[in-house]
Parts: C-alpha cells; sequence; structure tokens
C-alpha cells in the first residue's frame, strides 16, 4: 500500500435495522444513506456473527465470534466480554488515533464507570440527560467536527434508533411496504410504518454528518461507515439465524478503495470490518481472527473471501443456543434445545409490538409447534426460508456436509456448546421461558 496521510475513521451504528434501507430495496426514503452508498461501497450480502446486540456488536470490535470473545449474552443482562480481547478502539488509539465514542454502545454493562475506557476510547460524548436518540447524539457529533478535532480520529457513533420502542408515524398505512417474509396485515403495517420513521430519523443524522465533514474539509480523508448489529425487531428476524435475522447494512465511503459507488455482492460478516480497519490504517493485526480484510473485494483483487459464513445464538433474553452456517446457496440451522420456532421471550415485539401481537392471534403455533433440530433451506430456490430441506431424501448428502463442516467449526474454535448446555454466567439474568407443549 503506498504511504499516505492517515485516514480519519467515522462509524455509525445503530440498532435492530438490518437492511431496511433504501438504497437495498427496502421500500423506505433514506436519500442520505443511498447517497452514501452511491458515492462509496454497498455490501449486499453482510452479515453478523449473531442476531443480537452485544454479541454482534463485539465481534464488529474484535474480528471474533462470540464464543471466542466471550460476550454470549447481554450486557445489560449481565454478561462480559472475555479479559484481554483486543478490540478496534484500542488498538487503533496504539496506531496514533483519537479515539472517541458518541452515544451507545452495549460491549460492556451501562452501569460500569468508565466502561468506554474499557473499550479503547479516549473519551465519550454522551447527551447530559441520557437520552441516546439521533436527536441528541448527532448534534455532539457535529459539535465535534466543527472544532478541528485531532487527526487521525477512529469516531464511533451508536444512537438508539431503531430499537423499539418505535416511534410515532404519520405514513398512510397503505403507503408502506411490508418485508416479504412478514404478512401484509394492518397491525404489521402499523408496525413497519413506525419502523420507517425510526430510520428516517437515522437518515438525516447522517445526512448532517454527511454534510458537516464536508463543510470542515474533513470528507476527503475520513472512511465514513454506516452499519448495524443485525436484523430488524421483527418476528422471524432478531434473535433468530434467519437471513432477516442475520442480515446488515455494511456501507463505506472513504478515500481510495472505498468509492466510486462499487456494488460488492460477495458473502461478507460483520467479524471482517476489524480487520479491514486495522489493515487499511496500517496497524497491526491480532492473530487468529475470524474475520478477514474486504480490502481484495474493494479492490476488486478477489471476488469472494469466505466461501461460507457462520452465525450463533447462545443467550438472549432466553436461553436458545443454535449454531448456523450459510453458503452462497445452503442455510443450515442446527438446534441444541427442544424450543418452539420461535422462542417466546427472545421474540422481538416491545411496547406496542403490533407484529408479534398479529402473530399471537393468527399464528399462535409459530411459539408453540417444536422446531426442529436441523434446518437445510435451498437459498437460490426458497430465500425466505419456508421449505426444510433437512428430510428430504434428495438433500442428504447436503445436509451430511454441512452438518460436518459446523461441527468442525466449533470444534476448531473450542465452541463451549459441544460440552453440553452452556451454563449461566454468575450474576447473569434471563427471562423465563413461556411454557409450550413440544
Amino acid at each position: 500500500m503506498p504511504k499516505r496521510k492517515k485516514p480519519n475513521i467515522l462509524m455509525v451504528i445503530t440498532h435492530d435495522t438490518g437492511r431496511h434501507l433504501g438504497c437495498y430495496g427496502r421500500g423506505v426514503d433514506t436519500p442520505h444513506l443511498d447517497r452514501l452508498a452511491a458515492e462509496g461501497v454497498r455490501f449486499t450480502r453482510a452479515f453478523c456473527a449473531a442476531p443480537q446486540c452485544s454479541p454482534s456488536r463485539a465481534s464488529l470490535l474484535s474480528g471474533l465470534m462470540p464464543h471466542r470473545h466471550g460476550l454470549i449474552g447481554l450486557t445489560h443482562r449481565g454478561f462480559q466480554l472475555n479479559r484481554g480481547v483486543p478490540l478496534l478502539p484500542a488498538l487503533l488509539q496504539r496506531a496514533g488515533y483519537a479515539t472517541f465514542l458518541f452515544g451507545y454502545q452495549h460491549e460492556v454493562s451501562l452501569d460500569r464507570k468508565l466502561g468506554y475506557r474499557q473499550l479503547g476510547y479516549q473519551r465519550l460524548g454522551r447527551p447530559a440527560d441520557g437520552n441516546l436518540s439521533c436527536a441528541n447524539v448527532t448534534p455532539l457529533v457535529l459539535d465535534f467536527l466543527e472544532r478541528s478535532p485531532p487527526q487521525p480520529f477512529f469516531v464511533m457513533v451508536g444512537v438508539k434508533e431503531t430499537h423499539r420502542p418505535f416511534p410515532p408515524a404519520d405514513s398512510p398505512l397503505d403507503t408502506v411496504k411490508v418485508p416479504s417474509f412478514l404478512p401484509d396485515a394492518p397491525e404489521v403495517r402499523r408496525d413497519v410504518a413506525r419502523l420507517n420513521e425510526a430510520v428516517r430519523r437515522v437518515d438525516q443524522s447522517v445526512g448532517a454528518i454527511m454534510a458537516a465533514l464536508e463543510k470542515n474539509h474533513l470528507s476527503d480523508n475520513t472512511l465514513l461507515i454506516y452499519t448495524t448489529d443485525h436484523g430488524i425487531a421483527f418476528p422471524g428476524a432478531k434473535a433468530t439465524l434467519f437471513d432477516p435475522g442475520i442480515e446488515t447494512a455494511l456501507l463505506m465511503r472513504g478515500p481510495g478503495e472505498f468509492e466510486g459507488g462499487k456494488i460488492i455482492e460477495a458473502l461478507v460478516s460483520n467479524t471482517d470490518v476489524a480487520p479491514t480497519l486495522l489493515e487499511w490504517c496500517g496497524a497491526s493485526l491480532p492473530g487468529n481472527l475470524d474475520g478477514q480484510s474486504l480490502l481484495p473485494l474493494a479492490r476488486g483483487d478477489a471476488s469472494r473471501i469466505h466461501d461460507q459464513l457462520f452465525c450463533e445464538l447462545t443467550y438472549h433474553a432466553a436461553y436458545d443456543p443454535m449454531r448456523g452456517l450459510r453458503t452462497e446457496k445452503f442455510k443450515y440451522i442446527r438446534s441444541f434445545e427442544k424450543r418452539p420456532w420461535w422462542l417466546a421471550p427472545n421474540t422481538d415485539g416491545g411496547p406496542e409490538g403490533y407484529a408479534k401481537e398479529w402473530f399471537r392471534a393468527h399464528r399462535p403455533e409459530m411459539f408453540q409447534k417444536p422446531r426442529p433440530s436441523e434446518l437445510l433451506y435451498d437459498l437460490s430456490n426458497d430465500p425466505l426460508e419456508q421449505q426444510n430441506l433437512a428430510d428430504h431424501p434428495r438433500h442428504g448428502g447436503t445436509l451430511a456436509v454441512l452438518h460436518k463442516k459446523l461441527e468442525q467449526w466449533m470444534r476448531a474454535t473450542g465452541d463451549p456448546l459441544l460440552r453440553g448446555p452452556v451454563p449461566l454466567p454468575k450474576g447473569a439474568k434471563l427471562t423465563p421461558v413461556d411454557s409450550w407443549d413440544p
């Protein structure tokens, strides 16, 4: 790589957004994020390591799968990172970067004093009233960019959108585009309309940040990233290993490799983000990462960097241990406990969860019917993952191959689930599992 001025990095991360953006064809108006995609690089098949907040975010910062970095549940429920895990902010700080966190993080306990320093951030910008919405966090970022910030900088911007509860929305319900994996029902439309309003607020904030970078002559030497932690907070998405649960938006715009409106269709993981940024900045990479650099894709030197991606869930609100493997053509999911298709405490509805209540009223079997221990989907013919082929004679060979690959990966990475049920860490808390009849 030719020697150059160290670039700045500014990353915006939201909750539970999946790819619910206009530039991914999801029927919501996001002109600023669309512009970011048009000027930079849009990854069309980016997925997360885990379909819930804390484990996924820690994978983004570490380049490791959750059972390797140790955060296998939610920090506000008492789960913690393993000691000594190298994290992106700290590694960039060692490489000469000034590191800042504005707003939200979910990688260490919110009750832990100076937790942001544990992650490697030198300074924290946080609204005085503790409200971490776009409206409160974005002005802090804009003020920082106005004040001739120290360079190179690494800035993480975290906001509570688009986590539930969603804000009220005025959009006529007949204009709402319902995601293809959900039923087109009035209750679901109402839920999606409110999600759309939250996404629009994120888009406005990203637009304001883009304008501030340009106004303060920082845009040409700043890599601006937008991403999210996992799929949208709807039944069949968040806290599942189906594609709507593990899909993520990943948009990157910056000098050199990350410009020109490139569209990259290769399978990529959020564990790839940390090694990418470290390599791009000339910083040292820790050994034995699960992620790989995206630079060969961005430079056009490779058409793919992964033959398959792995994903996992251990604890969310309740214990639901699953491991999954996604290839270009197939999805394989293995469940390690008897559970219904959707485990009620893990099925996100939250306050005013209209979509969840629709399913409770019209499809209660989703919360009662036992989930098979193995699921196999042919994604090229069944992208909505509706037809389980695990017991189909024609697909027995594929099932055996993917089962073996998953088990080999679990052994190679020291997955504790192979030794049996994963114990609840001391001090961690769960929601009781709703009764169901297997």
